[in-house]
């Protein structure tokens, strides 16, 4: 058996990083080794129909429909219009920019549950204006990147979608289950900014006094959050009250972004072209990997590798935090070369096991996959927010990108511990509104 284990994850690995796309690898070496270990050409009809039933489900659904709010989002400019409510209330403060730019993000996290839209937005709109007012260019890179995959830990989460249905678990818990951790990471990356800028001279200066604005200025500023709470409260609150389920929040958040966007006078023709566009890669994109990794799991489980791997590390005379810890390791350095998704994928069939072998809540498991995952976003030397940023913003140096994200690296890494000491950061939720 761990022959077979080591031919069956070997090979993916060795594939992956001779650049074999994770969706092909996947689906390509599972057609393999299903006609060895699994029957001949015939064992192809359930890899065919194994797929096709799994990519149908009602739940996975969402996946489309949440990515598509996302792409209304990013080309309706709420953005602009959220930094220039933390320009007008927070430029005061030394570092007060950086710190809204994270809040900005969380803001975006709780819209879109991708990544890289945060990024780019945020990339093209307070970059400049920060650097502009001598903003440490690091501090700016660091907050940009790491506060955009806040998009995976504050639902709705694609990643999430994706987990919940691979363990089995409620996506609603899930969700909830990621609003302290997520709330709690804010606050982190904006206390950095600020304590940071107040210990450095020069890293992050207040607005000049004669730049600021008046009280009145700032309330009347406050009239550009509407829209994104709109979006969020009829998300959230959806699923909240019970009116509708995670799945068919996402139809609900589609109509929440397009009366946005249409308020906004953005649903023009070249928008409307972007926005498809982005739907469609996407869209495209994180199926494949479904599709390959439904196929490769299937393998997994016929070969008895996955039961054998479980009762294999469980057999070890040590602590189970132990076991978890080397699991969030290898999370961490899979997360310097794949996608989450390619990650998750890919490694369920193992790990997911182990973990209801060892008695942990897959519900906090997955919160911690999460937050890996949120790093795996932007730690180099394939982060993939870090491309994003430096798509937008040439003048950036990879160099510099690859030295500004350690910082925030260590605050997910405080965040993955806190998480670990108090569970209750991440259950307090589900368990009060699921009880």
């Amino acid at each position: 058996m761990s022959l077979i284990a080591l031919l069956l994850f070997g090979s993916l690995l060795l594939f992956i990083f001779l650049g074999v796309p994770v969706a092909f690898a996947l689906g390509g070496l599972s057609i393999v080794f299903s006609i060895f270990f699994w029957g001949g050409f015939l064992s192809l009809d359930a890899f065919l129909f194994g797929s096709y039933g799994k990519v149908t489900e009602f739940t996975l659904s969402a996946l489309p429909l949440y990515i598509l709010m996302a792409a209304i989002l990013r080309y309706s400019e709420i953005a602009d219009d959220l930094y220039e409510v933390i320009y007008r209330w927070m430029g005061g403060l030394k570092g007060g920019l950086a710190a809204g730019t994270t809040l900005i993000s969380a803001i975006f996290g709780a819209m879109v549950g991708i990544a890289t839209v945060a990024t780019a937005t945020l990339g093209v709109t307070a970059r400049p204006s920060m650097m502009l007012r001598g903003y440490d260019s690091k501090l700016v890179s660091g907050v940009i990147v790491a506060g955009g995959a806040l998009g995976l830990l504050i639902p709705p989460s694609i990643i999430m979608i994706i987990y919940a249905n691979e363990a089995g678990v409620s996506t609603g818990r899930l969700f909830m289950a990621g609003i302290g951790p997520g709330i709690l990471a804010a606050i982190l990356f904006m206390t950095y900014a600020i304590v940071y800028c107040y210990i450095k001279q020069g890293a992050g200066p207040a607005v000049d006094k004669k730049d600021r604005y008046s009280l009145k200025e700032k309330i009347i500023s406050l009239k550009n959050i509407a829209l994104p709470l709109f979006v969020i409260i009829l998300v959230l609150g959806s699923i909240y009250t019970g009116f509708a389920t995670p799945t068919e929040a996402a139809s609900v958040g589609v109509v929440g972004a397009l009366v946005s966007a249409g308020i906004k006078k953005k649903l023009n023709i070249p928008n409307i072209k972007q926005i498809m566009m982005m739907t469609v890669k996407i869209t495209g994109m994180v199926f494949w990997l479904i599709i390959g990794a439904i196929a490769y799991s299937k393998i997994v489980t016929v070969t008895g590798v996955g039961s054998w791997f479980a009762g294999f590390v469980t057999s070890f005379d040590v602590n189970r935090w132990v076991i978890l810890t080397g699991i969030l390791i290898v999370f961490f350095v899979l997360g310097m070369f794949l996608d989450p998704a390619g990650i998750l994928l890919m490694t369920a069939p193992l790990f997911l096991p182990v973990v209801h072998a060892l008695g942990f809540d897959p519900i906090w498991f997955g919160v911690l996959f999460v937050i890996n995952m949120c790093m795996a976003y932007f730690t180099p030397p394939f982060g993939f927010n870090l491309f994003v940023l430096r798509s937008v913003a040439p003048d950036v140096s990879m160099k510099e990108l690859y030295t500004a994200v350690w910082p925030f690296v260590g605050l997910y890494v405080l965040l993955t511990i806190l998480v670990m000491i108090f569970p209750q950061i991440t259950l307090w939720l589900p368990d009060l509104i699921y009880q």
